[in-house]
């Protein structure tokens, strides 16, 4: 059993890290600015801004896994990197393993080929999301070896607001993005979040960054 500590657990990506945690056996804590709609049973719940340092503090104690699956929106805008510059600090000589659920428009459309990013037109109002996905992975690179991360890209439409297909599967990827016949790229909430459990209890992709995708 690991001790998980999940930020931004009341969100979509979040919260099925939450529930597949617990359904695994897990002792999942969920950290949120708000409380959940639909408290997973099992979880522990902490309400309150991770920008507070005795809260981000708590969220590194006594964590085998910290999983960020936090959004830079609202009021969070602009706050992030610096919030997870400040969890690395922390994390740092603790042997917490760091996960974090990214964007996918860094990946490449084909090997070799450009970024998601250069070919789509990405709107103006995602844009700064997009970024801080990007310098989270970049920050994680640059980390010390000695810190153990793993960066899940999802599929490229991923969101609470897409058709939730659940087939219990997905594929992998490096840096090149999934597609099936039809060319789209699509993943669940509950297939990604199955993709980050394999990965904490058999981990394949230490210091690096894999993509998922039905």
């Amino acid at each position: 059993m690991a001790r998980i500590k999940v930020l931004g657990g009341t969100g979509h990506g979040g919260e099925a890290v939450v529930r597949e945690a617990v359904r695994r056996g897990h002792a999942v804590t969920s950290y949120s600015r708000r409380p959940a709609a639909e408290p997973v049973e099992g979880a522990a719940y902490v309400t309150g801004s991770l920008l507070d340092e005795d809260v981000l503090a708590d969220a590194v104690r006594d964590a085998d896994v910290v999983f960020d699956a936090l959004s830079p929106r609202g009021d969070m805008e602009g706050k992030v990197e610096a919030l997870f510059e400040r969890l690395l600090d922390l994390v740092e000589g603790e042997g917490v393993r760091v996960g974090v659920l990214g964007g996918a428009s860094s990946l490449l459309v084909s090997e070799g080929g450009p970024r998601l990013l250069d070919v789509n037109e990405t709107p103006a109002e995602v844009m700064a999301e997009v970024q801080t996905g990007i310098t989270k992975l970049e920050m994680l690179q640059r980390a010390p070896s000695s810190l153990d991360w793993f960066y899940l890209s999802p599929a490229a439409s991923f969101g609470a607001w897409i058709p939730q297909r659940v087939t219990g599967s997905y594929r992998t990827s490096d840096d090149v993005l999934l597609t099936d016949e039809n060319g789209a790229s699509e993943i669940s909430g509950a297939d990604l979040a199955l993709a980050v459990l394999d990965e904490i209890e058999e981990p394949r992709h230490r210091r690096r960054r894999f993509h998922v995708a039905h």
